[in-house]
């Protein structure tokens, strides 16, 4: 009997260990990969805890190992989100495996099986684990690391999940700025015009920072509301995020755009912390976490990711809305240069998005990385 014909067990994830083979599996699948970077373990217990993740306050998800001979050949999980729009999806995410279409068959099948006795008619998908974190599996721009809360897939995944049936539901972007490229004439003349008094930009405050992020999930709830699959950030979400953001965060790389005193707009850079810990193995002990706090306060990340960027619905079409975003990214940029950051990826972006995606192309932005959604009728 071959590898490839030796029967595939699909386990459920319950135990810790098995919680850490999950989390770790990936590791192993791109040991000969140059652009993968091993996340924080410890991070990644985190966030995959039903404890200490609030995701699972109105998601139910469940994890899956795929073993043969002992030994693991992949993972999966699949997620009821309860907030999303259609009742009738249901989602799949961190998906890692060999590549051996019948392990992408068993995993997906127990994925499917479990969606559809939980009354769901669609799957979509991947999402890690929330469309609010890591979305889409990585179909273009193998060549280059992934930045903070980014994936990195290997090139066969996405033709093995197509051959179970999988479909395109939607592509996602990423634009990689070169800091050292100066902003286009008509970029800086929009950005220079004179402007209404009553429209400010500023940065972050410390001093009244749960408040601050308060402000700017509201923002965020409103100006991302229509997009497609948008799912809001919860009160547990928010306070949660901000706890987790907070060591990462620079006040002045914090853009919010005010039009008389109230926040209309806001964007959010953080230091690419997978370059810092692309060769900590995933482990932060016993003194890996002082190599880590030394790069990101001392030394400094050159490259950074606008994870978090929008300006509110009802201000569209208009000057003020138009003006926003622009205002926003060279307020961020100026001081990333400041800070030594030579390069910046805005993710993600929609692939139908194409105000956003002129803005970001007129101010120099290239396209570098593709992420694809994948959707399937479950019979």
């Amino acid at each position: 009997m071959t590898a490839e014909s030796a029967a595939i067990d699909i386990v459920p994830v319950r135990t810790r260990a098995e919680m850490d083979r999950f989390i770790k599996l990936p590791m192993r699948l791109h040991a000969d990969d140059p652009h993968y970077v091993p996340p924080l373990v410890l991070e990644r217990r985190e966030a995959f805890s039903p404890r200490k993740n609030p995701f699972f306050h109105h998601a139910e998800v469940q994890f899956w190992l795929a073993c043969r001979d002992g030994r693991d050949v992949g993972r999966i999980s699949a997620q009821i989100d309860r907030l999303a729009r259609n009742p009738a999806d249901g989602h799949f995410g961190l998906i890692a495996a060999e590549d051996d279409s019948s392990v992408f068959a068993a995993l997906l099948s127990a994925a499917e099986q479990w969606l559809r006795q939980r009354g769901r008619r669609r799957v979509l998908g991947p999402f890690n684990l929330s469309i609010n974190e890591e979305t889409g599996l990585l179909i273009d721009g193998f060549g280059s690391p992934p930045m903070l809360l980014m994936g990195h897939d290997k090139a066969y995944v996405g033709p093995r999940v197509e051959a179970q049936g999988y479909a395109k539901a939607k592509d996602v972007i990423a634009y990689l700025y070169d800091m050292d490229h100066d902003l286009p004439l008509s970029a800086r003349t929009l950005i220079d015009r004179p402007r209404p008094p009553e429209l400010t930009v500023r940065h972050l405050d410390l001093r009244r920072y749960n408040e601050e992020i308060v402000a700017i999930t509201s923002v965020f709830n409103d100006a991302w509301a229509g997009n497609w699959g948008f799912v809001p950030l919860t009160d547990a979400e928010v306070s949660h995020m901000a706890k987790s953001m907070k060591p990462l965060l620079d006040p002045e790389l914090v853009a919010i755009v005010e039009m008389r005193g109230e926040p209309v707009g806001f964007g959010i850079t953080l230091p690419n912390l997978n370059e810092a810990i692309a060769d900590l193995n995933g482990r932060l002990l016993p003194f890996n976490w002082i190599k880590l706090l030394w790069r990101l306060k001392v030394r400094g990340t050159r490259t950074a990711r606008v994870p978090l960027m929008g300006v509110k619905r009802s201000l569209a079409g208009g000057l003020v809305g138009s003006l926003a975003p622009f205002l926003i990214i060279d307020a961020m940029r100026k001081t990333a240069k400041k800070r030594g950051i030579r390069q910046v990826e805005l993710s993600w972006i929609l692939e139908d998005n194409l105000p956003m995606r002129r803005i970001n192309e007129s101010l120099g932005g290239l396209p570098y990385k593709t992420y694809r959604v994948y959707e399937k009728t479950l019979a």
